[in-house]
């Protein structure tokens, strides 16, 4: 065959570019039986909030298991050599929460990610087996894509060359035994003849021998050839997983992988034809097939283009009329769903985010209200982009789907399709208690009856967050626009964009990054950046003042709410402090809120009460409550 012209190699080396700057993840499969009940679940939630930390804290490799038989759930995490820690826990905690929102109370998964902006591939499994591999055959896992220089090689050398590099990949990942986490690892970069080098990784688990590893990857290579075989003249780049081990091949360098890789020369090149016996060379010929190879190419490319075109506008119709309006639904074994929004339901829901339905607008993004097509109400949330609602995004949509509580927003689902980053809430119609407590028509609707109800409400909530939830969360920007009120004026603590997850048995740490809103944040966070429970306990005696006097924190020029309040009880004036349409009340039942909040907003985080003391303090007539210091002094800061 005739050498390719220039024009055609620019052609294929630019499509070859675009296949490859593409994120592939290989999702999540769900197998084995249903639970029997919600303990399973709720065991792998346990473990697999953990398990992003762990594995990237303890070289790579982590597993686990938790509960009792036959609820008892095995998880195990896994990055592939060459990561970075950063990334391994990234990819590892992305795995946890698609395990989670697709595979519900199904008992078996995995889930390899194949990673290449982040640089890293891992793995995520769960089962109620110990020997996850040695029960019965699980299915694989394939990916594989047409490369465009297949028009122009010899496939059968090819196949031949890359029949060889299998076996010296698949050799140097079973001689790879040692005490290493990845000591099932073999990487090789091979010369093919005529063809750009190709590059080959093979890893196993290293909870299996090495035997069982020998023959997953054989199991693996099998799959893939049934995958590849019939592709006459078809180049296929991709990769095949089971779950304990990893096959992949590509004509690009894997970011992080080949840092110690065996290099394989090119097998000899076949003997040329005797001479006489070769087609004559003839330019004008030469020159005629290639214009004809390249119509070829531009015409197949124009009709896979159409085709996928014309795939992706009938799934769209599909979805579009499917039972949810335009998401994909899941569900966990607790029966709550979550749902994966389509944008274009989304921007017909919001009227393409028309003003007129706009909410309102914090520091990570905006709200907007939203109509689907079975006219269910909905509160989207589109994170900004060029904030840091990635992270937002990802901590919201990872912390929400394991709580459950009816004092705290209740998360439906999201979407993170193309460039937007979207949460979608369930729509609370007196939106949030600011509106109601500083405006001076609408505080009128609270009475102390419903203010009761509110903050003992937010009360409860911060209680379960830092108690009685199997996760302890700080959330960390606790203020009155935070708290939205259903139709029966119940509070619900919202936007967990900020919220900081916590070990169980942790008490405080200490972060670089201040997040939060100046005037309720703990004079200790603020100035030095440590966090507790306490930090929350704060927020909340702010909130708790402001809600008795009816007025903002910000309000008391030259010093804040606190210290406002502290003069005027230790003055023996509480009036001063009271909203006057709160006149009708008792005097002790007002000093006792006013002296719990000034307890709680203590400039020693150590003399500051639980959110369980205070729930027992504000519900009860008879227990002596201690007395306050003199609060922080954080005016300055306000």
């Amino acid at each position: 065959m005739g050498k390719f012209p220039a024009v055609m190699i620019i052609l294929a080396s630019s499509l070859l570019f675009v296949l490859h700057t593409s994120k592939v993840v290989n999702g999540a499969k769900c197998f084995g039986s249903l639970a029997i009940n919600s303990s399973y679940a709720q065991n792998r939630r346990d473990l697999f909030s953990t398990l992003a930390n762990k594995v990237a804290t303890n070289g790579g490799f982590y597993n686990a298991s938790l509960g009792q038989y036959p609820n008892r759930v095995y998880a195990l995490g896994l990055c592939a050599r060459g990561y970075e820690q950063k990334a391994c826990f990234s990819c590892v905690e992305s795995l946890t929460l698609d395990t989670q929102i697709s595979c519900g109370n199904i008992t078996d998964s995995f889930v390899w990610d194949n990673d290449d902006e982040d640089g890293v591939s891992c793995l995520v499994r769960s089962s109620n087996h110990l020997n996850f591999e040695n029960d019965e055959p699980r299915p694989p896992v394939t990916d594989t894509s047409i490369h465009p220089f297949e028009l122009s090689i010899n496939m059968t050398l090819f196949m031949q060359q890359w029949e060889y590099t299998v076996n010296k990949t698949l050799e140097a990942a079973i001689k790879a035994n040692t005490s290493s986490v990845h000591k099932y690892y073999g990487a090789v970069e091979a010369e093919f003849t005529a063809f750009p080098n190709v590059y080959m990784l093979m890893q196993c688990t290293p909870d299996i021998t090495s035997q069982d590893c020998k023959k997953c990857l054989g199991d693996c290579l099998t799959y893939f050839r049934e995958e590849f075989r019939g592709r006459v003249g078809e180049t296929v780049l991709g990769t095949a997983s089971f779950p304990s081990c990893f096959f992949r091949w590509d004509l690009l360098s894997f970011n992080g992988a080949f840092d110690n890789v065996t290099r394989v020369p090119a097998l000899p090149r076949p003997q040329a034809q005797k001479k006489g016996s070769s087609i004559p060379y003839n330019k004008g010929l030469s020159m005629h097939w290639g214009i004809i190879t390249i119509i070829v190419v531009l015409t197949f490319i124009n009709l896979v283009i159409l085709i996928g075109l014309y795939k992706v506008n009938v799934w769209r119709r599909k979805l579009n009329n499917g039972i949810n309006g335009g998401c994909t639904e899941y569900s966990d074994s607790d029966g709550r769903f979550m749902l994966r929004f389509d944008l274009g339901m989304i921007l017909s829901a919001t009227a393409d985010f028309s003003p007129e339905n706009k909410l309102g607008q914090g520091g990570f993004g905006t709200v907007y209200k939203g109509i689907l097509l079975n006219g269910k109400e909905i509160a989207v949330k589109r994170l900004t982009r060029c904030s840091e609602g990635g992270v937002e995004f990802r901590n919201e949509v990872s912390l929400l789907i394991r709580l459950q509580h009816k004092n705290l927003v209740k998360l439906l689902g999201f979407c993170n399709e193309r460039d937007e980053k979207i949460l979608v809430y369930e729509f609370i119609p007196n939106s949030s208690l600011d509106g109601f407590i500083f405006d001076e028509e609408k505080r009128s609707l609270l009475t102390w009856e419903v203010r009761l109800k509110i903050i003992k409400g937010i009360a409860r909530g911060l209680i379960y967050l830092h108690e009685d939830s199997h996760l302890k969360i700080i959330h960390r920007d606790l203020k009155a626009n935070n708290i939205l009120l259903d139709t029966d004026m119940n509070p619900k603590v919202a936007d967990f964009g900020t919220a900081r997850l916590f070990d169980t048995d942790e008490t405080k740490a200490e972060t670089q990054r201040i997040a939060g809103t100046r005037g309720y944040m703990a004079p200790e966070y603020l100035n030095y950046g440590q966090i507790s429970t306490k930090s929350d306990v704060y927020s909340f005696g702010i909130v708790l003042l402001e809600m008795i006097s009816g007025q903002r924190n910000n309000s008391f020029e030259g010093e804040g709410i606190a210290t406002f309040a502290w003069k005027r009880w230790t003055e023996g004036r509480p009036e001063i402090i009271t909203d006057p349409l709160l006149v009708k009340i008792p005097n002790k039942e007002i000093i006792k809120f006013i002296q719990t909040g000034l307890l709680c907003v203590q400039e020693n985080a150590t003399r500051r009460p639980t959110m369980s003391n205070v729930i027992v303090w504000l519900g009860s007539e008879t227990i002596t409550i201690p007395l306050p210091k003199p609060p922080a002094f954080t005016s300055r800061h306000s």
